[in-house]
């Protein structure tokens, strides 16, 4: 479409940037192997769960607010362009002090999600941009929930550290110490950490869902 160009294609998803109006659209991907009913079916479902969850995160922390769905058949979502580096490209270029204010910014904002039973889903480095301001913005909720299970909570907090063992892994240990200590905000912290050792000691995050 005209002032629209694709600038991130996923399996679930492609992201149009309108350049024009700054403003981005996620359309879900037709799936083939699919019966079209069903797959229209769940494009829609989630549409909707990801609209409402986004909705809900920009009330909290540094999350793009959608603009309001008119068409609740629809499998897009229009929401803002968010300006900024995504840290899985930025955050080992950043200086130590710098890097670790970050990732505690990250905690503190995963503690809020938590205490409010919002689930990321797929919290990785690829999916937080940092602006010019120092906000540290949560992005594609595609798979986020809602749940007040702990052990939710852990698996989240597991996929943020399997990210940074996986991609920054040099600096993995410093950064995930330091989302530990802005997750101390959370009112149930302590009790998610016990459940994420237990997490990982029986293997539970590689279901992955």
């Amino acid at each position: 479409m005209e002032n629209q160009k694709l600038i991130q294609q996923g399996a679930e998803a492609k992201i149009l940037l309108n350049e024009k109006d700054n403003y981005i659209i996620k359309d879900r991907i037709e799936k083939s192997y699919r019966l079209k009913e069903l797959d229209v079916k769940i494009r829609k479902l989630r549409t909707r769960q990801e609209t409402k969850l986004l909705e809900k995160a920009s009330k909290i922390i540094d999350s793009p607010l959608p603009n309001e769905q008119k068409d609740k058949n629809s499998t897009k979502i229009t929401m803002p362009f968010i300006k900024g580096k995504k840290l899985s490209e930025y955050l080992d270029k950043l200086s130590e002090k710098h890097a670790m204010n970050v990732c505690e910014k990250i905690g503190a904002s995963l503690a809020q999600l938590h205490d409010n039973n919002i689930i990321h889903g797929d919290l990785t480095t690829s999916n937080l941009i940092l602006d010019k301001k120092e906000k540290v913005w949560f992005i594609d909720f595609g798979l986020g929930f809602h749940s007040m299970k702990l052990e939710d909570k852990a698996v989240d907090l597991h996929l943020i550290k399997e990210a940074l063992e996986a991609k920054h892994y040099k600096n993995h240990e410093k950064y995930f110490n330091h989302i530990l200590q802005g997750y101390n905000l959370s009112k149930n912290h302590k009790e998610t950490i016990e459940r994420l050792k237990k997490v990982e000691s029986r293997g539970r995050y590689k279901e992955r869902y």
